[in-house]
């Protein structure tokens, strides 16, 4: 198993990254408080390939790994995952920086955890928050 290694932000933010790769710096926390609240209790968790696809085919049925899945755990908290290597390939895939793809991915994930589904909204406020934290 790769090194664990976890980053802390509050008690009521963690980010986890149980992968061999690096992450960008990217204000996480900054995110989460903006989009969910101080006071939503959020685990982010960087995984590979497996992972994401052990979870997508219990949780939704699908044999293959997601780039993001979010899992509501309550009213005020939640956790999302976050496939790293297949971030990276689609970062590389549609030439975009990868620090603004997980951007994307995890703005993405906590919209869901609002309770947002795809559609043209949720693609609205998506642009929004990626503007303002100029990830576009």
């Amino acid at each position: 198993m790769a090194e664990m290694a976890e980053e802390k932000n509050s008690d009521r933010f963690a980010v986890t990254n149980i992968t061999k790769g690096k992450l960008p710096r990217l204000p996480f926390a900054l995110l989460k408080e903006r989009l969910l609240g101080v006071r939503y209790e959020l685990s982010l968790v960087f995984s590979g390939s497996n992972l994401s696809r052990k979870l997508n085919r219990r949780y939704r049925g699908r044999n293959q790994p997601a780039n993001v899945l979010s899992f509501s755990l309550g009213p005020a908290s939640g956790e999302i995952f976050i496939d790293l290597p297949r971030a990276r390939r689609e970062a590389l895939a549609s030439s975009t920086p990868l620090s603004l793809y997980l951007g994307g991915l995890f703005i993405h994930g906590m919209l869901h955890l609002k309770g947002r589904r795809h559609g043209s909204r949720m693609e609205r406020e998506e642009i929004k928050f990626l503007k303002k934290f100029n990830l576009l």
